[in-house]
């Protein structure tokens, strides 16, 4: 039976493979658009389409002057996120290696977790803020029921090991709570790094409820850049916003990790049924 894939797809999917199975093991180059063409019988345009693919699934990357390499895709870690967490930027705790993760104490700035050897030899930790006033974009006025063009005090997060940043996020607040208050900036002040709970309890304000959105989109140019992996590459997205005893949106953020290196964790705590009498 004839091949109906277009060439570029067939030229990914053999490279694909090769990575899979382990022919082409992490770090390995990639053949040149050259032995690809030859091999194929290609134009350059369907050799570089086909790379373009692997790069955005993730499984290679490029270097400057040298050529393209395959990536490694081992999940680093889980990412925790639980009603529990005291708030972060992330609101999670980082886990390095894989396993279960639950009955975790909950912590502030989020720990390294796994074997001895790993904790002991893991990345420093640090988060960086800034904040800036401006207006609410349509999507997020919708989010925190305000009306267009709405002032909003917008915060810039990236979360870091050893200085690399492993997630982003973008945070916005109405300007119309917090305007001229202590927590007007969530970047500086006293209240800094009190999570959005604490900072809006300091004006009087009860933050009783949070809920996310997660799905995923490609990863633009600046946070590829940032995040380390290609454009167009897929980045898990998650949205969250939190609500006042009032059930009024008062902050609401989106969250950016690589797909292909980071889980997601949501521990679930379940109530036990009533034991159903025997008749």
């Amino acid at each position: 039976m004839t091949d109906a894939r277009p060439v570029y797809q067939r030229i990914a999917d053999d490279l694909r493979r090769r990575i899979d199975d382990g022919t082409l093991p992490v770090g390995a180059r990639i053949p040149s658009r050259a032995e690809l063409r030859r091999a194929y019988d290609a134009s350059d345009q369907t050799v570089d389409r086909a790379v373009r693919v692997l790069k955005a699934a993730g499984y290679a990357h490029g270097q400057f002057g040298r050529g393209v390499f395959v990536s490694d895709r081992v999940p680093i870690g889980a990412l925790v996120r639980a009603p529990h967490t005291v708030d972060t930027p992330l609101a999670a705790r980082l886990v390095l290696g894989g396993g279960a993760t639950a009955d975790r104490e909950p912590e502030g700035v989020p720990p390294v977790h796994g074997s001895p050897a790993t904790a002991a030899a893991g990345p420093q930790l640090a988060w960086e803020a800034t904040s800036t006033t401006g207006t609410a974009p349509p999507l997020v006025a919708e989010r925190l029921a305000l009306g267009a063009g709405a002032p909003v005090v917008r915060t810039v997060y990236e979360f870091l090991a050893d200085r690399r940043p492993l997630q982003l996020s973008v945070s916005w607040e109405p300007l119309a709570l917090t305007g001229g208050t202590e927590v007007e900036r969530p970047d500086s002040g006293p209240y800094a790094r009190c999570g959005v709970p604490g900072r809006f309890a300091a004006i009087g304000i009860r933050v009783v409820r949070a809920t996310e959105a997660v799905g995923s989109r490609p990863a633009s140019p600046l946070e590829a850049e940032q995040l380390g992996c290609s454009p167009g590459q897929s980045l898990t997205v998650v949205e969250r916003t939190h609500y006042d005893d009032r059930r009024r949106p008062v902050e609401t953020s989106e969250t950016v990790v690589r797909g292909d290196r980071w889980r997601l964790e949501y521990p679930i705590d379940l109530v036990a049924p009533h034991p159903v009498a025997a008749r």
